[in-house]
């Protein structure tokens, strides 16, 4: 089952990062995008960061105030099996291939969306499954809004 981008997100560093419509995605990253901190963000294995719509409304649900961009990910994607997400697997996202690497470490700088500050709540050790994911390009191209995301067939 394929899901789709719910929204693109870009900061000149640091979060929330804000919703634009489209933005090209490249081995060095998002078009438009800088992170705050370059010695534990960004890189080829770190160049784009993914988070799932669902996972944001789930916690949203617990009474966070997290929303699309807050946790700093890049692209916000709906209705993709974020079980699935994990390192190894391959997302068709748009014209980009995309290979998750690794869940990100949860920053202080979310703690404002958290309720009692604990962004923890998004650590993969301690919650699996409610982490961001960080990916490298496998195959760079302009991503927009609503462009189909899903995980390729074999990867788990």
């Amino acid at each position: 089952m394929a899901g789709r981008v719910h929204q693109i997100n870009v900061s000149p560093g640091g979060v929330p990062k804000l919703p634009v419509e489209e933005a090209y995605v490249s081995a060095s990253g998002v078009k438009g995008d800088r992170q705050a901190n370059r010695r534990l963000h960004g890189g080829p294995d770190k160049a784009v960061c993914l988070y799932s719509m669902e996972v944001i409304e789930a916690l949203r649900a617990e009474g966070h105030s997290i929303f699309a961009g807050a946790a700093g990910e890049n692209l916000t994607l709906e209705g993709v099996d974020w079980s699935r997400v994990v390192p190894g697997a391959r997302l068709r996202v748009g014209p980009v291939l995309l290979a998750v690497t690794a869940p990100t470490n949860p920053c202080h700088q979310n703690a404002g969306w958290f309720v009692d500050g604990n962004f923890g709540r998004m650590h993969q050790r301690r919650h699996p499954g409610w982490s961001r994911m960080y990916a490298e390009v496998l195959e760079e191209g302009l991503v927009r809004t609503g462009d189909r995301a899903e995980i390729l067939e074999g990867d788990q």
